[in-house]
């Protein structure tokens, strides 16, 4: 009746899977958001020590308090300035979540030394866990979120079994914090794995959502919400490896005849042949979108001499294999016009050179269709 172990194993899948393009892209504006919120929070952070004082606070806990503080603002701008290079430092997210994580078993175990009871059982230090696994949803991985939970579990249980070992029973009892016991240090283990939980859900949630709106529903290629979200990450590539970049915009010729003629349905299925036919020539460094009714375009890390035999080559495998709409009905013979720009000469940014390919699609169209131009007349 439920397809409940198909279901987990989908979630598992993606949730362990590296994150593709698009969701890495949105990632980065994530941790910058998250450094952001660190910083403002760790400013905020002033009043606990503040707020301890005034209430009667032991002088001890205070000092170490504003230790923890002050090493987190400074650390704060430190992860600031580094999220500011959006995507230069892939491995940032992961160590800035160490770092949470880390921070707060640093001050959790300050606190022990001072006293055991209140280092385990201070929950306005510890609820920082659950802040941490929580910001990880912002970055959009899900191996992240896993990570980052199984971080704070491992290091809490750590401390909590060598605090209890070491320290004798009158100490784990205090007038402020209550007493240390076994249970409800499982209560916060069990928090800790339920908020992971939690984040992991929230981040399944987010792909999935990403992945509707960043893939074309019919053909299952990228849109053009994703081809605009990850053409900066890719031009960046480029530019840092020195290679060539040409754009290319693909028009089916004649395409509404097919829905006319035949119907939609074939329409639609024609253009996944087409598809299909155009899939066999894409390379993985490349990026084939539609970018709405028989129109696609095609990225290529190559000078745009290269891209014309490339997309001529492309051009004639679609002419030489004809669309069956159905059994029994004549093939159909499918061609496309096209057009392409190449970086940076035609274009320094998305929209120009695909403004500056579309002129050449169009012009291609004017002097016959079913063929690709990357000049100007």
């Amino acid at each position: 009746m439920f397809d409940l172990p198909s279901g987990l194993h989908d979630v598992r899948q993606r949730l362990l899977a590296r994150p593709d393009a698009l969701m890495l892209e949105l990632g980065t504006g994530g941790e910058l958001l998250v450094a952001q919120l660190r910083a403002w929070l760790s400013l905020s952070m002033l009043a606990l020590p503040l707020a301890n004082v005034l209430t009667g606070g032991k002088l001890g806990e205070t000092l170490v308090g504003l230790l923890g503080v002050v090493l987190a603002i400074v650390m704060s701008q430190v992860w600031l300035a580094l999220a500011r290079s959006r995507g230069r430092y892939r491995w940032l997210t992961w160590a800035t979540s160490t770092y949470d994580i880390s921070l707060t078993t640093l001050v959790l175990a300050l606190l022990a030394i001072e006293s055991p009871a209140t280092g385990l059982n201070s929950m306005v230090v510890w609820v920082f866990y659950l802040v941490a696994i929580c910001l990880t949803t912002l970055r959009n991985d899900g191996r992240l979120t896993l990570f980052t939970g199984l971080l704070a579990l491992a290091q809490y249980a750590g401390l909590a079994l060598v605090v209890a070992l070491a320290s004798p029973p009158d100490r784990l009892v205090s007038v402020d914090y209550g007493t240390v016991t076994a249970a409800n240090q499982l209560q916060r283990l069990m928090l800790i794995m339920l908020m992971t939980a939690v984040a992991a859900a929230v981040v399944y949630r987010m792909q999935r959502l990403v992945d509707m709106s960043g893939t074309d529903g019919l053909t299952g290629l990228p849109n053009r919400t994703w081809l605009v979200h990850r053409f900066p990450a890719m031009l960046g590539d480029i530019r840092a490896s020195g290679t060539s970049l040409s754009a290319c915009l693909i028009d089916l010729d004649y395409f509404k005849r097919i829905n006319d003629e035949v119907g939609h349905l074939a329409g639609d299925r024609a253009l996944r042949h087409v598809v299909d036919v155009l899939r066999e020539h894409v390379q993985d460094d490349e990026c084939l979108a539609r970018l709405g009714g028989e129109e696609f375009a095609f990225l290529m890390r190559q000078p745009i001499g290269r891209a014309w035999e490339r997309l001529e080559a492309m051009r004639r495998a679609v002419a030489s294999r004809p669309f069956l709409p159905e059994p029994g009905h004549d093939p159909m013979r499918l061609t496309f016009s096209a057009g392409i720009a190449s970086w940076p000469q035609d274009g320094a940014d998305l929209s120009a050179l695909l403004r500056c390919a579309d002129a050449r699609l169009h012009q291609a169209k004017r002097e016959g269709r079913n063929r690709v131009m990357a000049r100007d007349a």
